[in-house]
């Protein structure tokens, strides 16, 4: 291609493109109207989790009632005294509070006497325990007693001091 022919191709394009331009309108189109759905809620975040030991456990029941999931008996005896008695009731209200909780409550005894004795003596140990928290309100259907008599001692020596850790009866989270 010459020259002049460049140019006059170049001017037609020029033209072309001139004559093609549009003015911008004075007046915009409205806006386009929405006919999707809404948008959904937005989704919660769930729940935290809880922490420490789960409601029901024997972690949570020990954590509730400190130092009140066993009571201590004398030498020879399964009566409630005054601390016995607030030891079960702060076992009742952490019973009563979680209503779908079964326990058992273990009748233990120390060292000195018969095997048949002993098992005898934990027997009434723990029924002993099993009728206050009944008498609290508790259903007798939640509660199973059991005796180990002296077969299960939670301190080993043979003092005065181990012997009354051993007698007791102890309240045990099934479920």
């Amino acid at each position: 291609m010459n020259k002049p022919a460049k140019i006059a191709l170049l001017l037609a394009v020029v033209s072309a493109t001139v004559a093609c331009s549009k003015e911008a309108p004075q007046e915009l189109p409205p806006e386009p109207v929405n006919t999707s759905r809404p948008a959904a809620a937005p989704t919660p975040p769930p729940p935290p989790r809880p922490t420490g030991p789960m409601p029901g456990t024997q972690a949570h029941f020990a954590g509730a009632v400190g130092n009140s999931t066993t009571v201590y008996f004398d030498t020879d005896r399964f009566n409630i005294d005054s601390a016995d008695a607030a030891s079960l009731q702060a076992q009742a209200q952490y019973f009563a509070q979680y209503p779908a909780v079964t326990f058992t409550i273990e009748g233990h005894c120390d060292e000195r006497g018969t095997r048949e004795y002993n098992l005898a003596l934990g027997e009434r140990r723990a029924n002993a325990a099993k009728n206050y928290l009944v008498s609290l309100g508790i259903a007798a259907s939640r509660i199973t007693t059991v005796s180990f008599g002296k077969e299960r001692p939670v301190a080993l020596a043979s003092s005065q001091s181990a012997w009354a850790q051993n007698r007791r009866a102890a309240s045990v989270v099934i479920n």
